[in-house]
């Protein structure tokens, strides 16, 4: 049902966790599936420094939210913005059907915390 790189994310995810200090912040849920999940970053010269993430829900939830956080390490908040719940999907190898939901969560989480940081340096610079 789930590939080898799902359930590795899913046993041993990447970037768990909070960042006290965030620039940005993205909470996304599904109450029908009961997934939640939260994406913390941090940004430096407009590239996302460091991310974590906390999720409560189901194996794929954590193996997208696990990935999503690889994938976009290091990239520009607009390379970031083009993640799409298909580019994760397709990174891990694949999701069953049923599962395609959790990844619309983990990327809507990651531009969710791009577009509070936005906005919150807008309100600075502004």
């Amino acid at each position: 049902m789930y590939t080898d790189l799902v359930m590795d994310h899913f046993s041993n995810p990447r970037n768990v966790g909070t960042i006290a200090d965030a620039d940005g912040v993205g909470l996304e849920g599904n109450p029908v599936c009961g997934d939640l999940m939260k994406i913390f970053i941090k940004v430096k010269e407009d590239r996302i420094d460091d991310i974590k993430f906390q999720t409560f829900g189901c194996g794929a939830a954590i193996a997208t939210s696990s990935m999503v956080t690889e994938m976009v390490k290091g990239k520009t908040l607009d390379e970031a913005m083009t993640i799409t719940n298909r580019k994760v999907a397709e990174a891990l190898g694949g999701l069953p059907s049923q599962k395609m939901h959790c990844s619309n969560l983990a990327a809507d989480a990651l531009h969710k915390a791009i577009e509070d940081y936005r906005t919150k340096t807008a309100a600075v610079a502004g």
